[in-house]
């Protein structure tokens, strides 16, 4: 086998991954809004790259044939999806009436606060840079602030990307049949060379999503932006799950 013939092959496979794969969806929103927040990250982008690692590796060992095989599979799929996105975009809206903000400072895990509460009495935005004692924060203020700083954990960031991944029946279509039945016509050994294309495009997608987040803090930092953000979310979840629901 030539290497003339396999550099083709990856980058075939990065753009045509890179093509599905870039777009507004469940998982994306959800890798996006952890890398603000900074929660788990790593661990969510490994979740995702691995999965469609190795989505793509049964639609070149065929497994395709057997997605289309089993209708009723795909369509138990796509009523759990559905009902799983409805009430992910139902929490999405709950947050966009109460939008938060990150703490100056405070990137991090700790640094989400309820936007009510990021500045006591109100008096400072999100990105005061006021110190503690100039009395703009009262008691409560503080007590209230203390308690709205919560951690998630990592137990249900995976379960919520996993489920956003594999209750998603169009990531079969997709990713499965599709990219295994493009990467099975390029024969010659070629396939595995496609895939791999195809999976080094997943990488580097959910590592600029998430990891590159961070350079969007300093607009987060807004109560406000987060409104925009888990309202679109809720919008693009509940038209998913719909789509869903309606088999579209």
């Amino acid at each position: 086998m030539e290497i003339s013939g396999i550099i083709p092959a990856i980058v075939l496979g990065l753009g045509t991954g890179l093509a599905l794969i870039v777009a507004i969806g469940a998982q994306n929103a959800f890798v996006l809004r952890q890398g603000l927040l900074g929660r788990h990250v790593a661990a969510v982008v490994a979740v995702c790259a691995v999965s469609d690692a190795v989505l793509i590796a049964a639609g070149i060992f065929g497994m395709g044939g057997l997605v289309t095989a089993a209708p009723a599979v795909v369509v138990a799929l796509r009523y759990i999806g559905a009902a799983f996105l409805f009430c992910y975009g139902a929490m999405a809206a709950r947050r966009a009436f109460r939008p938060q903000s990150l703490l100056p400072g405070q990137a991090g895990e700790e640094g989400l606060t309820e936007a009510g509460l990021a500045d006591g009495d109100g008096s400072g935005g999100p990105g005061s840079s006021a110190p503690a004692s100039s009395g703009r924060s009262s008691p409560a203020g503080s007590s209230a602030l203390a308690t709205a700083t919560r951690v998630k954990g990592l137990a249900p960031a995976l379960a919520t990307v996993l489920a956003l991944t594999w209750l998603n029946p169009h990531v079969y279509l997709d990713t499965v049949v599709l990219l295994g039945s493009v990467a099975n016509s390029q024969g010659d050994g070629l396939q595995w060379w496609f895939g791999a294309g195809a999976a080094l495009g997943s990488i580097l997608w959910f590592c600029s999503l998430g990891f590159g987040a961070r350079l969007l803090r300093g607009f987060f930092a807004r109560p406000a932006s987060w409104r925009v953000l888990d309202g679109g979310i809720a919008v693009t979840m509940t038209a998913l799950a719909a789509g869903l629901a309606l088999g579209n």
